[in-house]
């Protein structure tokens, strides 16, 4: 089961496999392939950084940094949160930064870009890249590394927003909300659309599928991963507390045990809609005005709906 693997062991610094857990899991040899990878490879937590930006939180002291989940190959999406909800810039006195969290590609038979990351990187200082192979079952890892990398570069920054780049943010709406926050709240705050008392998938072909021998029961309370935010200075202590639990092959599923080690509880805001809204209400830019996020946007949605809601002809 997931709760006797939640051990020490996990604080290795060593990327070899771990043979361990086939013997802590009975019918280790059923699991899938990329799940038995998974597992093996579960101690690995330190990997180099290829790009990074240690300026990043310099200067102003930031009051939201954007930590936008992204693959190599988008760079459409990234261009896009660049030109609209992603916008680095100043809400009155309230700072805004961003950064993109990027692994290497997949494998031997997709194109090379890395020296095009390299240049992008040098163009716009918001790419933070590491080298472990960017896929579904690591973004486990790559919040985990990100959490080390603002414990070290940006420990400062009130709120941070964690999200993926196909989502539509109301950025403006999101810092007047946060800004309006007052003790206890904003001292540990964990907030996006919660999901309660979900049970993990069991069909194999599944993306989220999740053996019976490995984890049973209900998932924690959590935020769905398109989109959440939570006080900046939870990511130390985040951090320290995943030296302690083994990751989970779902990213927002383990920010959510993360969180509930921590004694944190989530808090459900109705304005995140990460399972997207109404058909009819997609294209609505009085609608989206209301929302802080949507999930899924394509690029062009994006652009599209920020132009209509910076027009100061919007009559809603």
């Amino acid at each position: 089961m997931f709760q006797q693997l939640e051990s020490g062991a996990n604080v290795s610094m060593s990327c070899g496999a771990n043979p361990g857990v086939t013997k802590e899991i009975s019918n280790f040899d059923s699991y899938p392939d990329l799940y038995k990878q998974f597992l093996l490879y579960s101690n690995c937590h330190q990997f180099p950084l290829v790009i990074n930006q240690p300026k990043k939180c310099a200067g102003n002291q930031i009051f939201l940094l954007l930590a936008i989940k992204s693959m190599p190959q988008n760079f459409i999406n990234r261009q896009a949160v660049r030109e609209t909800w992603g916008r680095e810039t100043a809400y009155g006195n309230l700072w805004v930064r961003r950064v993109f969290l990027l692994g290497m590609r997949n494998g031997d038979f997709e194109p090379n870009l890395q020296h095009l990351l390299l240049f992008e990187g040098q163009r716009f200082q918001d790419i933070l890249q590491w080298d472990f192979h960017d896929s579904f079952f690591n973004l486990t890892l790559k919040d985990n590394l990100f959490l080390k990398w603002t414990t070290e570069y940006c420990q400062d920054a009130h709120f941070i927003f964690k999200g993926d780049d196909d989502v539509f943010a109301n950025t403006m709406a999101i810092v007047n909300y946060l800004h309006s926050l007052t003790y206890p709240i904003a001292e540990a705050l964990y907030m996006g659309h919660i999901i309660t008392n979900a049970l993990p998938f069991r069909k194999r072909n599944s993306k989220y599928y999740i053996p019976e021998s490995y984890y049973s029961g209900p998932y924690p309370a959590y935020a769905g991963g398109g989109g959440f935010i939570f006080t900046g200075h939870l990511a130390k202590l985040l951090y320290l507390v995943s030296h302690y639990i083994v990751f989970f092959p779902i990213d927002d599923v383990y920010l959510g045990l993360c969180f509930k080690a921590l004694g944190i509880e989530p808090l459900a805001h109705p304005k995140f809609q990460t399972f997207d809204i109404s058909a009819k209400d997609r294209d609505n830019a009085c609608t989206h005005k209301t929302l802080l996020l949507v999930h899924q946007r394509s690029p062009q949605q994006n652009l599209h709906l920020w132009r209509l809601l910076q027009d100061p002809a919007l009559s809603c």
